[in-house]
């Protein structure tokens, strides 16, 4: 009889490296039942495909059963459904629950502004406030108006182009059209 098959019938074997690994790396898979909400292992459970192709998986055969005859959930008091509905597991919310620090608020300085600027704005008055806000609001108006003041002066101009060039070199003939009569054409 060899050593290390002596050794594996007292159970002292100790196995490789590999087979270490993968024992430390295996996590059990557990699942839910889709009707009781129980924990199914690996290996247990009913499985149910239906013709969707949606897959349902049972914890016993109660569950596939109250499930096929359209039992609600809800109104079987063992459910996990039942229990959050009905919150008879409080004492397990009531640790999950923490309460959160809250922090004091306190101020620093932001980019393009330091913290005295921020105070002197804090502590000015709203008068103060309101003015600046409306010499601001002035400015911003003008602005938008010298703009749309350019903008109808260079259109006049354009115009005044266009004009002078369709009266110089038009065709003889031609005056002005009268209205198009007649429909949009077209196929139906």
């Amino acid at each position: 009889m060899g050593f290390s098959l002596y050794f594996r019938r007292l159970g002292l074997f100790c196995p490789n490296k590999q087979e270490e690994k993968a024992q430390r790396h295996y996590e059990e898979r557990t699942e839910l039942c889709r009707f009781s909400g129980a924990k199914i292992y690996p290996g247990k459970g009913i499985r149910f495909i239906r013709s969707d192709s949606q897959v349902f998986l049972f914890a016993n055969s109660k569950c596939k059963r109250y499930f096929h005859n359209r039992l609600k959930p809800s109104k079987l008091t063992w459910t996990a459904m039942y229990r959050k509905q009905h919150k008879k597991d409080i004492a397990a919310e009531a640790v999950k629950k923490k309460r959160r620090t809250t922090k004091k608020p306190y101020s620093r300085s932001i980019v393009g502004a330091t913290l005295e600027v921020i105070q002197k704005r804090r502590t000015e008055k709203p008068e103060v406030r309101d003015a600046a806000r409306e010499a601001a609001l002035r400015e911003i108006k003008e602005r938008i108006k010298k703009t749309k003041d350019e903008k109808k002066a260079k259109k006049a101009e354009s115009m005044a182009k266009t004009q002078k060039t369709q009266t110089k070199g038009g065709p003889k003939g031609a005056g002005p059209k009268g209205p198009k009569l007649g429909g949009g054409g077209g196929k139906r």
